[in-house]
């Protein structure tokens, strides 16, 4: 039991689904507010999935398409880059951006803003290190992931307790927030890819 509980407080730290409030609202401003929801909703579910996948098969999925686990921390890096980027200098990003306006599907809200390199690789090391708690792992996500969907799917109400105000200023801040995450997972991914390739 213990083991469930730390791996789920920290699977729902790793996510942290009050950081990712104002990065979906801003991803979200152009879809109409009656969908809003229903995205958020369907993100969610496909984040799920691709978490429980990478928990039960995710060596073997790298491993078949001939890539590594640094790659996921270099490609999530960019990703985060952009996004932040865009949050802290509105327009920089439009053209990179401009895909999401209507309807963002899969990237970057289910990945990598949910489903992101650090959960990812949490679960895969969880998994390769102690098989036979798969499900005790495969338990915990899913309690980290229910309480993630409550907070974001309830995020519109939390956001009018703010303000439009509040919601700028904390926008700028998750916004450096996001640059200086993704810099560092883009370096942790060089590192760790130098590493594999000298060991």
């Amino acid at each position: 039991m213990d083991d469930f509980i730390k791996v789920a407080v920290m699977l729902f730290m790793i996510i942290d689904p009050i950081g990712n409030i104002p990065i979906f609202n801003r991803i979200l401003r152009h879809v109409p507010e009656e969908r809003r929801g229903l995205v958020i909703i369907r993100e969610l579910i496909i984040a799920y999935i691709i978490l429980v996948v990478f928990l039960f098969a995710g060596e073997s999925i790298l491993s078949a398409l001939g890539l590594k686990q640094p790659a996921l921390q270099v490609t999530s890096g960019i990703i985060l880059f952009l996004i932040g980027l865009d949050i802290v200098f509105p327009g920089s990003g439009k053209k990179t951006l401009d895909a999401e306006k209507e309807d963002p599907f899969i990237v970057p809200l289910a990945m990598p803003m949910v489903a992101g390199p650090s959960a990812l690789a949490t679960l895969m090391i969880f998994a390769s290190k102690q098989p036979e708690k798969i499900h005790i792992w495969w338990g915990a996500l899913t309690l980290a992931w229910v309480l993630c969907f409550i907070i974001l799917v309830s995020s519109k109400y939390l956001l009018r307790l703010i303000g439009q105000r509040g919601i700028r200023a904390v926008e700028k801040l998750i916004g450096m927030l996001l640059i200086m995450l993704s810099v560092q997972f883009f370096l942790d991914g060089v590192m760790a890819y130098i590493k594999l390739g000298s060991a």
